[in-house]
């Protein structure tokens, strides 16, 4: 990014998989999926644009307004970059969001700026949510910096800032993901996943009148990695085994979405194939005891491998999967539909429903040099990817009028 202040994205209709067209001229690399024998589960399926192509820091949380604006995240917790960590897409580039001032690295107190936007999400007033992680890459957590904002997109105004501070917040958090409810609590209730850069993932309730914020169901289940997790990430099996540097994404709470009414919570580890959920009554009350919300804990099934979730207006949830690259639904009875599936689709993030289409980021994260014995595999462009809800129609000529 030239000067730090815009990004050029490019935009296009998704193009056939390279390898699948060599594979169908008949000189891929390997046994073509295609034949008889082949494992149809390889195939491209499913319809999807390619929104824009990023070049420079991968992207990660996004949000679109009804009006088609959308925004998104560039966190600098693996790469400390120097461009935009919140941006707006705008013909072409990416400006900074809601100002340079902002967005951009600067000399301001960490609680006065954009450290590190991660996860994004809008409320039913139309305003954007995103949480600051507050981390740049190879340096500590410094105060002041991991927090939440909303900000109204009429005006570009910051209109909530909740610093999160200790007990809620650790040293080692890693604040992932949020969603907010507007039905509980005088000004709502923020509920965050800190999926945690140690071993001590939780979820985080955060009361916005007030920013009181507290840490719950911090040894439970439901928002830890599981020791011992496997996982094939672009054809190599790896294990999770605490204490040994990962080889993949790993961590706990992570992918968080709310039912249509907001009356539940489902929320997920990244190190695991588990879906759980919690009501919303008992999670936003103050009076509940972490024993009685583990106590309402419900074990939801399996999701697949899942960073971000989404919900759409039917109540139906929308997981990313890096393992099968392909984003899935879980429909309301608990059955799955494959949305889209594509090699293209490498370590899918945030995902976020509109009324006609869903959004998602691809960061190729699986790929950072962390993961890889310092070598960073990461070949860009990264994408945002959108995919219409319902089929499109299938026109026939020969149809009787």
């Amino acid at each position: 990014m030239l000067g730090g202040c815009a990004l050029p994205v490019a935009a296009g209709l998704l193009r056939p998989s390279a390898a699948r067209a060599a594979q169908e001229a008949g000189h891929g690399e390997g046994t073509p999926t295609t034949g008889v024998n082949g494992d149809q589960g390889y195939e491209s399926a499913g319809s999807f644009e390619i929104v824009a192509d990023f070049y420079g820091p991968g992207p990660s949380g996004v949000a679109v307004t009804d009006s088609g604006r959308i925004f998104v995240g560039f966190p600098r917790h693996a790469v400390n970059h120097k461009g935009a960590t919140l941006g707006e897409l705008v013909q072409g580039r990416v400006v900074p969001w809601p100002s340079a001032e902002l967005s951009l690295p600067s000399s301001a107190a960490p609680a006065d700026r954009l450290m590190s936007i991660h996860g994004m999400t809008m409320d039913t007033q139309g305003r954007v949510w995103a949480i600051d992680d507050g981390k740049l890459a190879g340096q500590p957590l410094q105060p002041g910096a991991a927090k939440l904002v909303c900000f109204d997109p009429q005006t570009n105004r910051l209109m909530h800032k909740i610093v999160l501070t200790a007990p809620a917040l650790l040293p080692d958090s890693h604040m992932n993901d949020l969603r907010v409810d507007l039905t509980h609590g005088q000004a709502g209730t923020a509920y965050v996943t800190d999926s945690s850069f140690g071993h001590s993932p939780a979820l985080v309730v955060v009361d916005i009148a007030s920013g009181r914020q507290r840490r719950v169901l911090a040894t439970h289940p439901s928002t830890q990695a599981e020791p011992g997790f496997m996982a094939v990430v672009e054809g190599v099996p790896l294990v999770y085994t605490p204490g040994k540097p990962p080889r993949f994404v790993v961590g706990g709470a992570d992918g968080v979405t709310l039912s249509p009414n907001s009356d539940r919570l489902f929320y997920a580890p990244l190190t695991s194939r588990r879906l759980y959920s919690l009501p919303t009554a008992l999670l936003a009350d103050p009076t509940v005891s972490d024993a009685a919300l583990a106590a309402a804990v419900k074990d939801e099934g399996e999701k697949g491998t899942a960073d971000g979730l989404a919900t759409d207006a039917q109540g139906r949830i929308y997981t990313t999967n890096f393992e099968q690259d392909c984003i899935l639904r879980r429909n309301t009875d608990g059955s799955f539909d494959l949305m889209v599936h594509d090699p293209r689709i490498l370590s899918p993030d945030g995902i976020f429903c509109t009324k006609t289409h869903v959004y998602c980021t691809l960061g190729q994260w699986n790929r950072l040099a962390s993961f890889n014995g310092g070598q960073d595999k990461r070949k860009p462009p990264y994408h945002l990817i959108r995919f219409p809800i319902e089929p499109l129609p299938a026109y026939n000529a020969e149809q009787k009028i």
